[in-house]
């Protein structure tokens, strides 16, 4: 029986491309330029933070595990300047939307899946601060209430592809991976739920799989393709 549907945000819920990283880290450089961060060494620090909240075990948050290594960098003063990454996510991030493809298709599925008492969970990788994701919500056309949960870097220190990422979601409603269903695009990050028993579908509109990994075993498609596979799977 179908309890719950975990969804990816960027790439599934919200279709975006290669673009999307691009032009949010110009305008993050070009905004924390006039705070003086020199933008090759603020990117490339970036980046190595992210790289740690991969890698982080959860013994602290992942925004602790960003500042911490951030701080590495620029000296511990340097975390007096969060506000001004929230402000950047507030204003200047909004501009990223540019390059998504929201579709009411998206809403349609997380509406119908509620209207029949399933659980509803966004599982984003939780590397953005909870004001942007946020916003990414809305941009797909949701509000943040639409989902039983979703993850931040404030309050979580896994991500995906570490199963503990799942199995934390799990247990925070006593569910049941055979009756869960983990939906998408990334093969790596998100197909791996089916390790611990989980339904995977994987959405075919921009799949990224690192590894050239043989996906012809999970099931595939569109948003139209996902809505018949989960219809299945509530009858």
């Amino acid at each position: 029986m179908l309890k719950a549907v975990l969804f990816d945000l960027d790439g599934t819920l919200l279709p975006l491309d290669d673009r999307f990283v691009e032009y949010y880290f110009s305008l993050l450089a070009k905004k924390m330029a006039n705070y003086g961060y020199d933008p090759d060494l603020l990117l490339k620090t970036i980046i190595k933070a992210l790289e740690a909240e991969a890698a982080n075990d959860g013994t602290i948050s992942n925004r602790e595990m960003f500042w911490k290594v951030f701080s590495s960098v620029f000296g511990e003063d340097s975390i007096k300047d969060e506000p001004v990454f929230d402000e950047f996510y507030r204003n200047e991030f909004q501009k990223v939307k540019d390059v998504c493809s929201p579709t009411p298709k998206a809403k349609y599925i997380v509406d119908m899946l509620r209207s029949k008492g399933i659980r509803v969970i966004l599982a984003t990788n939780p590397i953005f601060p909870k004001v942007a994701t946020d916003s990414r919500i809305r941009w797909a056309g949701m509000e943040p209430e639409d989902f039983d949960m979703y993850t931040t870097f404030e309050d979580i220190g896994v991500s995906k592809p570490n199963l503990d990422y799942y199995r934390l979601l799990l247990d925070r409603f006593g569910l049941d991976p055979k009756d869960c269903v983990m939906v998408g695009n990334d093969v790596e990050e998100d197909m791996v739920a089916e390790e611990l028993g989980m339904k995977v579908f994987l959405m075919d509109h921009y799949i990224i799989n690192r590894n050239n990994a043989d996906i012809s075993r999970y099931p595939t498609g569109d948003f139209d393709d996902l809505n018949d596979y989960l219809n299945k799977l509530t009858q």
